[in-house]
């Protein structure tokens, strides 16, 4: 009997083809932005994903100063964190954190931690990803491609 066999294929760690990518935040919407990045980083744009795998792409992200929030988010979305000590609670804003030392690396590795699986996996998969404030990387010798995440969906 001569049939077609259909077989799931799951990939692993030897198996899957990571590339570095190149995106460009100037005048991006910051969730908008950071699902997409979520999306590449956890490799669903591939056709071979599987879900327990880091098969994701490394993403460099230039110009992540220039990013934008809509509305009033700016001034009054409020991130929270703790200290440890008891009334230690704390708020910054997006626009107090921007004028910090790599504030905008806090504001998208934030958001897009938000969107990645919780646990070691979206852990590790948060390590793919590097922030940059100007238009200059570090990471010519991987030689990543520039890709328009505004023809990504």
């Amino acid at each position: 009997m001569n049939t077609l066999s259909y077989k799931t294929i799951s990939l692993n760690k030897e198996t899957v083809k990571k590339e570095w990518v190149v995106i460009d935040a100037t005048d991006q919407v910051v969730g908008r932005l950071c699902s997409k990045i979520a999306k590449i980083l956890r490799g669903k744009h591939k056709p071979g994903f599987t879900p327990h795998v880091d098969c994701g792409d490394n993403v460099i992200v230039i110009n992540a100063d220039k990013i934008v929030f809509t509305g009033k988010k700016e001034t009054d979305k409020e991130y929270t964190r703790y200290t440890g000590y008891p009334g230690g609670q704390r708020y910054t804003t997006p626009e107090a954190l921007r004028k910090a030392p790599k504030g905008c690396d806090k504001i998208l590795r934030h958001a897009v931690k938000g969107m990645l699986p919780k646990g070691i996996l979206g852990r590790h998969l948060l390590d793919n990803l590097y922030v940059f404030e100007g238009a200059e990387h570090n990471m010519e010798a991987q030689q990543p491609k520039s890709i328009d995440i505004n023809q990504f969906k």
